[in-house]
């Protein structure tokens, strides 16, 4: 067998190469019922296309019983089957691959070369001003900024925050954004963009005579976005972008962009060609704004075009959060009100729940932490082009039910519960330590529970990693998606498997040697995950809590 790591797509690769045919035909189940059966089906409907009377030749077959390699899962069988070509993994082998430590090193996930500049303007609102829709888009920066560090990549966060009162909000939630003035070089890049619009063909003077409408003090000049946008052949900009007076705030936006700019190019010289950065550009810029923010964030993307045509303003992508829809509001509520309501809504859960201990003061930590896990969650499991709506009458997104945040949390802390209980249980005498992997009997796992933790949760959990993290290059236009909500979709859907095993299996059985094998697995199994929970909750700046 190929030893490393198993993966999914590795996987996949080998068992459509057995088949010889260049399409994809395989599929990884998921569901329970059919994981009885079988783990990989390459269709019935596929193999009639691929091949006459959907008959699989055995030689075929035997290739696909046979195979192995680096990453690739161990086959048991292979039989056809009403539903296609069904093939079930040697499940022992894979517990063993997936739940020993790998030998060295670990490899840094991903290998991605070069730097991203994430900008997220609702940063430059003044703190009193921020709302929910912000929140969204910042929420969103920080956790790709997270993602994207996880892959190996530089990560250089714009703007730098000027404000105490942001910082106090972003503190809250958690979010870990650099503060400052800008730099000392600001002053300086702003001169150079002010003189490269005084050498522009697309910039002109305002004129203040006695007919012209009067003009803010801080206008620089006029520049001509749409003859540009034509000129140059651009496309996916909004169709009524046309004048933009020029003023000193946003050329000092433009001089922060700059700056972050020329630090991943001090920072990262070695230019490595990679799928994250298909034009061979080491610096990718991404926009994270509101859809409410989009159109005069075009404004700057073209501006900075104008003024300086090197390669990587042409780099800049736009990722667009839609709408947050908050029902009921009596006003409009801002970013610290929504914080400050969700989390009085967690208390009176936990109060109610847990009755006087919910008012320790230990509990303050846990109480903030599912908070900031309820309004992550709350904002983060969606598709972020979809709307969101925030109901602030209903408490339940933030304590009740499996979509939550707080669900998510308890879960983590039943582990951490279970392992406290196991050590104390061990320092007691009442059980033997956890043995070396290597001593294991994985042949112990057969509850259908334990197989879907493996197989759909700790086998597939890097490529989970890698692709939310992934920034596409916009087939047409400068509108990205990416799969910022894969994680958290993950997290609630590994909860809910995980909920359902424990609840089922009672994992410290009585303390009778005969029993400890099955003990032992169960307990690697469940070590891996809890590793993995800490793992996704730290891209989300969630601590793991030891008790809820």
């Amino acid at each position: 067998t190929g030893e490393g790591r198993p993966g999914v797509a590795a996987t996949l690769r080998a068992l459509n190469g057995a088949l010889g045919r260049p399409a994809a035909l395989w599929v990884k189940e998921n569901g329970a019922r059919n994981l009885r059966h079988r783990d990989f089906l390459a269709p019935r409907a596929a193999l009639n296309a691929a091949f006459p009377g959907g008959q699989v030749p055995a030689d075929v077959m035997a290739g696909v019983t046979s195979l192995g390699g680096p990453g690739v899962l161990a086959v048991r069988g292979c039989q056809e089957t009403p539903a296609g070509l069904a093939v079930q993994v040697r499940r022992p082998e894979a517990f063993r691959r997936l739940l020993a430590p790998l030998p060295g090193p670990a490899p840094a996930a991903g290998l991605q070369a070069g730097c991203v500049v994430l900008h997220c303007p609702a940063l430059r609102v003044p703190a009193a001003a921020l709302r929910p829709r912000h929140l969204r888009t910042i929420l969103l920066a920080d956790h790709l900024a997270q993602l994207l560090r996880a892959q190996g990549v530089s990560v250089r966060l714009v703007p730098a925050l000027a404000e105490e009162g942001s910082r106090q909000v972003l503190r809250q939630l958690r979010v870990d954004w650099p503060s400052g003035s800008g730099g000392s070089a600001l002053p300086d890049t702003v001169s150079a963009l002010k003189r490269a619009l005084g050498r522009s063909p697309c910039a002109t003077a305002c004129e203040q005579g006695p007919g012209a409408a009067a003009l803010p003090e801080d206008v620089i000049c006029k520049v001509h976005l749409k003859s540009f946008v034509e000129q140059q052949g651009l496309v996916g900009y909004d169709p009524n972008l046309d004048v933009l007076l020029v003023t000193e705030g946003k050329l000092r936006s433009l001089a922060e962009l700059q700056q972050a700019v020329l630090q991943c190019a001090v920072s990262n010289p070695v230019v490595l060609p990679a799928s994250r950065f298909p034009d061979g550009s080491c610096c990718s810029i991404v926009h994270v704004v509101s859809c409410e923010e989009e159109f005069r964030q075009q404004q700057l993307d073209l501006l900075w075009r104008i003024l300086d045509p090197g390669a990587h303003t042409a780099l800049q992508k736009h990722l667009v959060c839609g709408p947050v829809k908050v029902t009921n509001p009596s006003s409009p509520i801002g970013a610290d009100q929504y914080f400050q309501l969700r989390k009085r809504q967690m208390y009176e859960a936990s109060v109610m729940k847990y009755g006087e201990l919910a008012q320790d003061e230990a509990w303050t930590e846990v109480i903030d932490t599912l908070t900031v896990a309820a309004i992550r969650f709350e904002m983060l499991s969606t598709a972020h082009r979809s709307q969101i709506t925030l109901d602030l009458e209903d408490s339940s997104i933030s304590t009740k039910g499996t979509k939550s945040g707080a669900f998510v949390m308890y879960n983590c802390a039943r582990l951490a519960t279970l392992f406290d209980t196991y050590q104390r249980a061990v320092e007691r005498g009442t059980y033997p330590a956890l043995p070396p992997v290597s001593e294991l009997n994985f042949s112990c796992l057969r509850e259908e529970g334990e197989w879907l933790l493996l197989f759909n949760y700790l086998l597939p959990f890097p490529e989970v990693l890698q692709q939310a993290a992934e920034l596409p290059t916009p087939t047409k236009g400068i509108r990205i998606t990416a799969n910022t909500e894969s994680v958290c979709k993950f997290l609630i859907q590994l909860s809910m498997d995980f909920s359902s095993y424990y609840n089922r299996v009672h994992v410290l059985g009585e303390p009778f040697p005969h029993l400890f094998d099955q003990m032992f697995a169960r307990l690697q199994l469940l070590g891996a995950v809890r590793d993995m929970f800490h793992s996704a909750l730290a891209t989300l700046h969630l601590p793991p809590l030891s008790q809820i």
